[in-house]
């Protein structure tokens, strides 16, 4: 499946603010998220390295979210806030709290069974949105699934507990906080099926069915624009790696998230035989177009339509996409990932 360079975007981190600004007298409901900590060095000029906490040896920005690690090759999933207050062991003892008001859709109590250990997911509501808020290496959960939560309400308390081969150390002590929307509710039966004889203890709510957004983005955009601040307009604005056509009507994305599709007067008139999806470097399908089948153009099932060589460069971790005999494919990578949102 091999397709074609495309110039790279200008660079424009906050491109999408202007949109947001332009476009924020539409009536949308805005719920902010709220800090998930009491921890609030990110609002504070250089306040950075007393907000985020780097992995061993690294900075504070290996720390955040997205192509932060070894090299840019390797993806973090959230953000990593420091903690600011210790019990008499040393241990961290800040309290974690709700980012939105929402339900406790999931809470892991088995810290073997995930590299996030104990961990919390939240569903909220928010620009007709379905958003998922996680909270993981928490040392104590307060909270049980089906529970309704307000914004800032104490959902637990930090901590470092892990599944991983090496322990989080006591002063690295912190939490991993993420936000996401679902990839696929079928998320079980898919892994069974293409991952036989390997374990799900988590139902949907396992990490790799989570398609997640850089939470440190949102956050600073909120404090910014205020009521103007729109999810789906900053969701609209990511960044391009690469686009794919998908030959199948009933995609489960679209059905979920009808709020990131464009409309397409050809498909309407003549029918939805397919998607393209436009996806960040993390997998993330920010944007769907509904193709008719004379737009597209192949029958093959899955297909690479373009890729912005320059983004792939600067932020690899994905590794979705790679170039070969003078194009560019997708990897198996990024095959078992649109095998994932079209199941």
């Amino acid at each position: 499946m091999v397709g074609s360079a495309v110039k790279p975007r200008p660079a424009a981190r906050w491109r999408w603010l202007v949109l947001a600004a332009v476009t924020g007298a539409q009536t949308l409901t805005a719920q902010p998220f709220g800090l998930p900590t009491a921890n609030r060095a990110l609002f504070e000029r250089g306040g950075e390295d007393r907000f985020f906490v780097g992995t061993v040896g690294k900075p504070w920005t290996s720390g955040c979210y997205g192509c932060v690690r070894s090299e840019g090759w390797q993806m973090h999933e959230g953000l990593d806030i420091r903690c600011l207050q210790r019990d008499r062991s040393g241990e961290a003892a800040d309290l974690v709290m709700a980012t939105a008001s929402g339900i406790v859709a999931y809470a892991n109590t088995h810290p073997s069974l995930s590299n996030y250990g104990n961990y919390l997911i939240l569903r909220h509501a928010i620009d007709g949105l379905e958003v998922y808020s996680l909270y993981a290496h928490l040392s104590a959960v307060q909270v049980k699934a089906g529970q309704t939560v307000q914004a800032g309400e104490v959902i637990g308390t930090m901590g470092r507990t892990a599944n991983t081969h090496e322990a989080i150390s006591k002063d690295r002590a912190h939490l991993h906080f993420e936000l996401n929307l679902l990839a696929n509710p079928r998320f079980a039966a898919w892994f069974q099926k293409t991952s036989p004889g390997q374990r799900n203890d988590h139902g949907a709510y396992n990490g790799q069915n989570l398609f997640g957004f850089d939470p440190r983005t949102v956050l600073l955009g909120q404090q910014q624009l205020g009521t103007n601040f729109h999810l789906v307009q900053f969701l609209r604005a990511q960044t391009e790696l690469c686009r794919v056509g998908v030959r199948t009507p009933n995609l489960p994305w679209v059905q979920r998230y009808p709020a990131l599709a464009r409309r397409n007067p050809v498909a309407e008139k003549e029918g939805v035989a397919g998607y393209e999806l436009a996806l960040t470097c993390t997998g993330f399908p920010y944007e769907i177009i509904p193709r008719a089948a004379s737009e597209l153009k192949s029958s093959v099932k899955r297909r690479l339509l373009s890729v912005n060589a320059a983004e792939q460069e600067k932020h690899p971790c994905g590794r979705l996409v790679t170039r070969k005999s003078g194009g560019w494919q997708l990897t198996a990578k990024g095959e078992r990932l649109l095998d994932l949102v079209c199941y």
